[in-house]
């Protein structure tokens, strides 16, 4: 009796009345708008200009989107090519079946093409956007567990996932290898960001350790997947697969850092084109306001100077008006002097001419 277990959805879809919402690609979307959103955030934080990510990313996705599945389809060509089996049914991609080394590959094509088209490096946009991969990943792989694909061995652990009966499936409880990669996604996320942080990781090393600690992981959790794939000397596909991407990411970061060792300086030109215009625009504007403020201060200057001039006049109007109202008063005082005297001395001779 299995006292505890994992649920699997009785159904990957849920229909919204006449539209049909499909767990797996739900999941898919929130991955994409969760690595965008991060990636805004840290591409930003590095000098660049908000809403370049995801201009860049409406290239890599639909990139991601078809390299994914082609890479599933090659690789599990006997799903839809062998006999009693519909082709069309490769173009299902809402039943399942992408291949993150496809879906990265191409979408690195797309995200070239969105670079090259914005000026930017590859590399430092890469490094952005690398924990938001890995929250995307962690985010897709529970439309497996819609989907009851891709679990592991038969086990009764009180975390098993249990599976019902179905295509190409056996009914019982499994390892969820889903949920061991999703939250290992989720920690590989985590081991970027801190690393990033710790040792400032430039040109393409944030992504490389990305890609270098995903394969670690899903090596051990593919080989625990009990769905049919191909072998090589044993090993599934996907194993191998790990392995030879997992050394390509570490030879990378270490040559990387001996080569360009430090972080670029510039993410994205325009950005630093704009905030020197912006500068630019504010030390034109205050030399403009010393300029007008100098002339105001010269114009006041000017105008106390006049002021100044304007009183001096009046008070020389005013001592000629005093000077010129003292000189007739001089005058009329000698003309009463004389007239006195006069007048005494014609008093004089009539008293005498009377004696």
């Amino acid at each position: 009796m299995d006292l505890a277990y994992i649920p699997s959805p009785s159904t990957g879809v849920i229909d919204l009345g006449p539209i049909p919402l499909r767990g797996y690609a739900f999941c898919i979307i929130i991955g994409v708008f969760v690595a965008v959103w991060l990636g805004n955030k840290r591409w930003v934080a590095r000098g660049g200009r908000a809403g370049t990510v995801a201009d860049i990313a409406v290239w890599a996705v639909p990139f991601g989107l078809v390299g994914g599945r082609l890479y599933h389809v090659i690789t599990d060509y006997q799903l839809y090519f062998s006999d009693g089996e519909d082709w069309v049914d490769a173009f299902k991609i809402w039943q399942g079946g992408l291949g993150i080394w496809g879906a990265i590959a191409l979408g690195a094509v797309g995200a070239w093409i969105g670079c090259r088209r914005r000026g930017i490096p590859l590399p430092a946009w890469a490094d952005a956007l690398a924990p938001g991969i890995a929250v995307a990943q962690a985010c897709g792989r529970w439309g497996n567990w819609f989907n009851q694909e891709l679990y592991g061995r038969a086990t009764d652990l009180p975390w098993a996932l249990k599976i019902s009966e179905g295509p190409n499936r056996v009914a019982g409880t499994y390892h969820p290898t889903f949920l061991y990669e999703s939250l290992w996604c989720i920690g590989v996320a985590l081991l970027v960001i801190w690393a990033d942080r710790r040792f400032k990781l430039g040109h393409g090393r944030a992504f490389a350790l990305y890609v270098a600690s995903y394969c670690a992981g899903r090596a051990w959790i593919e080989y625990m997947r009990v769905d049919e794939a191909h072998h090589i000397l044993g090993l599934r596909l996907n194993v191998w697969t790990a392995l030879i991407v997992f050394v390509l990411a570490v030879i990378y970061i270490v040559i990387s850092a001996k080569v360009r060792p430090g972080r670029e300086e510039v993410v994205e030109p325009e950005a630093v084109d704009a905030v020197d215009a912006v500068d630019a625009g504010g030390v034109e504007d205050a030399e403009a306001g010393d300029a007008k403020s100098e002339d105001a201060k010269s114009e006041d200057t000017k105008s106390g100077d006049a002021k100044s001039g304007d009183a001096k006049s009046g008070d020389g109007k005013a001592e000629d008006a005093e000077a010129g109202d003292a000189e007739p008063g001089d005058d009329s005082g000698d003309a009463a002097v004389e007239a006195d005297a006069s007048a005494s001395k014609t008093s004089g001779a009539a008293e005498t001419a009377k004696g």
